[in-house]
């Protein structure tokens, strides 16, 4: 028997970003196409429960005025049903930002969001303690998963520019491993990925 390694289809630079018109947790319609004159974040992340995402989300959210400010928007993906991330009051505060549920998988599968047990395992290994307390610090979700999430989901983020043209695009080497703060605002004020 022949032994078959998944291959995942993933997304190249200097393409169009795969355009959705999706209803997001807060019933809003968020159609990617009217974005188009302002530069967008997209972040794909894994459960409502996992520290390292809810951390991630946490400082994202608090620059989310500065960087609207210059002229970025953030878009941002779970694996979580709607009624697990409604049924948090962390993830219910994250408007104005659009959260989208995509507990199928079809936007992370369009987008080429890698699944791998070996890259979870050893962020876990590795950093799950210290990312733990620092969410916990900060009052932040932390619990088991739910029916279909993922322990093995490695979270993407992806930089688009005015033109929804994908200019930087990060697949996660683990858990806490995220685009540089640094190079988000370098970028929303006019650089280059």
């Amino acid at each position: 028997m022949e032994n078959k390694e998944q291959v995942r289809a993933t997304l190249e630079l200097n393409v169009s970003a795969p355009k959705f018109v999706l209803k997001d947790v807060f019933d809003r319609m968020i159609d990617l196409e009217s974005y188009k004159g302002k530069k967008v974040l997209i972040a794909f992340f894994r459960h409502a429960g996992c520290p390292f995402c809810n951390l991630r989300v946490h400082f994202l959210q608090k620059e989310q005025e500065k960087l609207k400010e210059d002229g970025l928007e953030m878009i941002f993906f779970f694996e979580s049903s709607e009624k697990v991330l409604l049924g948090s009051t962390f993830h219910k505060e994250i408007s104005p930002v659009p959260l989208l549920s995509d507990p199928e998988k079809i936007w992370y599968a369009t987008y080429g969001i890698e699944s791998s047990a070996l890259k979870s395992t050893k962020s876990h290994l590795t950093s799950f303690i210290q990312t733990a307390i620092r969410a916990k610090a900060k009052g932040l979700p932390m619990h088991a998963m739910a029916d279909g999430e993922s322990i093995t989901t490695i979270p993407a983020e992806f930089l688009l520019d005015e033109n929804l043209i994908i200019r930087k695009i990060h697949y996660a080497s683990g858990l806490n491993d995220r685009i540089s703060m640094e190079e988000i605002y370098a970028f929303a004020k006019g650089g280059k990925a």
